[in-house]
């Protein structure tokens, strides 16, 4: 067992984890935040995607212990008193379906429109190349990612 300490939405986290547990693992089963969701284990599919000291990274292909240290934040650290205007948009342009590949989805848009806030369509769809969803057909997320761009442009004005 290793002893590690983490910063997950703001919170610390100290605890006894085998070597082997993934970090996406940690994420639901150790401290309970289950937004973050399990779909390939191989980093395919996008769907574990959080940040990890301010970048985004695909929890299923990093160990607990190699995050001691870290300050992360998944999907339920966006919203703080209320959703982020990115939630906001995904909900406003039905960038929803089913919900699974939400989360990785959101973090990945995030990490765009933080680095390039007005992205072109294919730099949206660039950036979200490694999240796959089967439910949307994409549009609807770009769509969302681009009305997300725009809310957070008015924020900052």
């Amino acid at each position: 067992m290793h002893k590690i300490s983490l910063k997950i939405n703001g919170k610390d986290y100290q605890d006894e984890v085998e070597p082997r547990l993934l970090l996406v693992h940690y994420l639901r089963d150790k401290a309970h935040l289950t937004g973050t969701h399990v779909g390939c284990d191989t980093g395919n599919c996008g769907a574990c995607t959080i940040f990890l000291n301010g970048k985004p990274i695909k929890s299923c292909n990093m160990l607990a212990v190699q995050a001691n240290g870290a300050e992360l934040t998944t999907i339920e650290g966006l919203a703080k008193g209320g959703l982020h205007p990115i939630q906001e948009a995904f909900l406003d342009k039905f960038g929803i379906q089913c919900g699974y590949c939400t989360p990785g989805m959101v973090i990945s848009a995030l990490a765009l429109l933080q680095s390039n806030p007005k992205p072109t369509e294919e730099e949206i769809r660039e950036a979200i190349e490694g999240n796959i969803c089967m439910c949307t057909g994409y549009q609807q997320i770009v769509d969302s990612i681009a009305h997300a761009a725009h809310l957070m442009g008015q924020s900052r004005s």
